[in-house]
């Protein structure tokens, strides 16, 4: 096993249990070297406890963990090349900023050339070369937070661990954060992994996403893949507001209660789900070659700066046929207005719903 392990970290059929509680159900997962990895589920789901396996906080039942190519599985915390930031940051209140960046060098009895040289890099890299004689308490949520990534990264870990580190910052500061963390991972070309609920941080921050639900992994892949072509119906809703469409496959068509919608991929099932996102739903003015346009009446509309979200009954009055379009602000829709609006094929999804149902 251990020849076909490349540089980056292997997680292989990972079991942990509490008690009863089973966490984790055997998750395999590959994270490249020097990328932007998240975990993303909601709580509860096991990963805060996959994360910790990799930090070596918590042993697994059973399963193997690589990081380089070595199996560090059962290797204490302290001799891992990773580092964890935590949510509650977990600074020292009796040490100024210099020294709790300092804090693991000295502990590993580096020397104070070295200690100095290091801490001042890491402090200018992250704004905070002005704060090394404050202490925490002096310190705002977002300069705490880039405090305890100071303190992580002068260690010069091969992979950085981010449990929610964002979680308890306003939203304007949370954005910020987001925006620096990943110029930052760049900037290094270091492994991160992020453990958030977060959807919009996942997709701003990361270059692939694991959406986990139940202590397995749904799906792995790009922020993009993942959004506009979810899986299954979990995925697709915990990412984003979502259309779920029933349907059966007639042929080459998939029959709806909206119409007969063409597909770029059709489906192995007889009958399943559809799904489509809001903002690729389109208004306009049907061609002659109608295929995969329906007629609808506005129930509501609701201005979002720069867009505007519309439900939709499609049939005029049918409540349980509604559809959410996600449009440019500018179209003054009200309650009342007729319209058209059109499913791209290749932005309809058929969904596992195997994978659903599990």
């Amino acid at each position: 096993m251990t020849g076909q392990i490349e540089l980056g970290l292997l997680v292989a059929q990972v079991q942990k249990s509490f008690g009863s509680h089973k966490a984790l159900k055997g998750v395999d997962l590959e994270v490249r070297e020097g990328e932007f990895f998240t975990l993303l589920g909601p709580s509860g789901c096991g990963k805060t406890t996959l994360l910790r396996i990799i930090a070596g906080l918590e042993l697994p039942d059973s399963g193997h963990v690589f990081l380089g190519g070595q199996d560090i599985t059962r290797l204490p915390a302290s001799k891992r090349q990773v580092n964890t930031v935590f949510q509650s940051y977990a600074l020292f209140p009796h040490l100024n900023i210099f020294e709790n960046v300092a804090f693991g060098l000295k502990a590993r009895q580096i020397g104070p050339a070295e200690v100095r040289r290091r801490v001042a890099d890491k402090l200018e890299m992250l704004s905070l070369d002005d704060l090394g004689k404050r202490y925490p308490h002096q310190l705002s949520g977002g300069q705490k937070q880039r405090v305890a990534l100071a303190r992580a990264l002068v260690n010069e870990p091969e992979v950085l661990l981010l449990d929610e580190p964002m979680s308890a910052l306003d939203a304007h500061l949370r954005a910020q954060v987001q925006e620096e963390l990943r110029r930052l991972q760049r900037e290094l070309k270091q492994t991160f992994i992020l453990v958030t609920h977060d959807q919009d941080e996942a997709m701003v921050v990361s270059d692939r996403i694991a959406v986990m639900r139940d202590g397995l992994i749904e799906q792995v892949g790009e922020a993009r893949e993942v959004y506009s072509r979810p899986r299954n119906q979990f995925v697709a809703e915990f990412l984003g507001a979502a259309n779920i469409i029933q349907a059966r496959r007639d042929g080459g068509q998939m029959v709806t209660s909206l119409g007969a919608f063409d597909l770029t991929a059709a489906p192995a099932w007889e009958t399943g789900h559809l799904a489509i996102r809001p903002e690729s739903i389109q208004l306009g003015e049907p061609p002659a070659d109608d295929r995969n346009w329906v007629r609808a009446q506005v129930c509501e509309a609701i201005y979002r700066g720069q867009s505007l979200d519309v439900w939709l009954s499609p049939g005029f009055g049918q409540d349980n046929c509604r559809v959410r379009v996600r449009t440019n602000a500018k179209n003054h829709l009200r309650p009342g207005d007729q319209v058209s609006i059109f499913f791209p094929p290749e932005d309809l999804v058929a969904l596992d719903h195997q994978s659903d149902a599990r």
